[in-house]
């Protein structure tokens, strides 16, 4: 039996399905809905043998090539969805619900599966990304200069049963020049508002989401402006971390990392560190002095946060004097803090709030 579902619809089936994307690997690679298998109808140069032939003699013309090119597939295509999905009920898209997943959904169905052919395919489901990042959210950002924990002081509101979004966990980077560590591959753009979207539908918009402070772009990403309006909009809370306490957590953290990286990422911010302190913090880098870089360094981080800070709105920002080295004293801290400063405004929607 062969269903065609809107992808808000499939998205929302209790227990989930398995979810064949039958568009090319490169495709795929570019942008797919987040727990998708890949399927591929064609390779990537097939697809463009096809759809060459479809512009330049016609669709039925390119029918038959299809047809051709995939006729000794189909077994192992079949093959494939048992494995993806051993109980034979399974979704299918391709880039427009167009002919690859309706070819793909009629094999399937031939077999026995219970199919559920996604409506507008990837192209729908992109649509339905963007809806995500333009509903309303009730925001509250976790501040604070670099070194404060403000990760894993999420991490731990996460633990505790708080909304989460970590938005440089999704966008693997850390958010500054050294924000890779050297080891970390960042997704394409699409793939990281794939994921955010992802992330965001399987939270209760009644509660409040925890987000750290970012810049608009992290490493090569940008967040999604709308999300990114909400993010500039919402209550924050900075996290005051004495110095000494955010160098010794910024050694620990980056200290150990390769010193070609790290003077790497130093000389791509040489301007607005100035030459002077980049060449110090690189000596530092080479003579093993680590404290003495991450305080060269935190000059220009420090003041970056500074400017930002002073771009928000005063009535919606609020401090916390963070001291004791427990991350799970400093959630409780923050939570205590902000159950006492806020309340729900009587009749407003949730993410509206005033001060006691």
């Amino acid at each position: 039996m062969i269903k065609n579902i809107p992808i808000s619809d499939f998205l929302g089936l209790k227990n989930g399905m398995a979810l064949a994307d039958v568009r090319t690997p490169a495709e795929f690679a570019q942008g797919h809905i987040p727990g998708a298998f890949n399927l591929p109808l064609f390779s990537n140069q097939q697809r463009v043998q096809v759809g060459t032939t479809y512009k330049q003699i016609g669709r039925e013309e390119a029918i038959l090539l299809g047809f051709d090119l995939t006729g000794s597939k189909w077994s192992g295509f079949i093959r494939q969805a048992l494995v993806i999905a051993p109980n034979k009920k399974i979704g299918v898209h391709c880039w427009r619900g167009g002919m690859r997943s309706g070819a793909m959904a009629w094999a399937l169905d031939l077999y026995g599966f219970d199919v559920y052919l996604i409506e507008g395919g990837y192209k729908q489901y992109r649509s339905w990304v963007r809806g995500q990042f333009a509903a309303p959210y009730p925001l509250w950002i976790i501040g604070g200069m670099t070194g404060s924990g403000k990760t894993k002081i999420l991490h731990q509101l996460q633990t505790m049963g708080e909304q989460v979004i970590d938005l440089e966990n999704l966008a693997q980077h850390q958010g500054s020049s050294f924000g890779t560590m050297n080891k970390l591959v960042q997704p394409t753009q699409e793939q990281f508002e794939n994921n955010l979207a992802d992330g965001l539908k399987n939270l209760d918009p009644q509660r409040t989401i925890w987000v750290e402070d970012e810049s608009l772009n992290i490493g090569k990403l940008s967040i999604p402006n709308p999300f990114w309006y909400q993010m500039r909009d919402a209550i924050l809370i900075e996290l005051k971390v004495d110095l000494a306490q955010r160098i010794t957590a910024l050694v620990e953290e980056y200290g150990g990392l390769d010193k070609d990286f790290l003077i790497a990422s130093t000389e791509r911010i040489h301007k607005r560190l100035g030459p002077q302190q980049t060449t110090r913090a690189i000596a530092a880098i080479r003579e093993n002095r680590m404290e003495d870089f991450i305080r060269l360094v935190l000059v220009y981080y420090d003041k970056t946060y500074r400017t930002a800070l002073s771009q928000r709105t005063t009535n919606r920002l609020f401090s916390v004097d963070i001291t004791s080295p427990s991350v799970a004293s400093h959630a409780r801290q923050l939570l205590t803090f902000t159950a006492t400063i806020f309340e729900p405004k009587a009749g407003s929607s949730s993410n509206e709030w005033i001060t006691d």
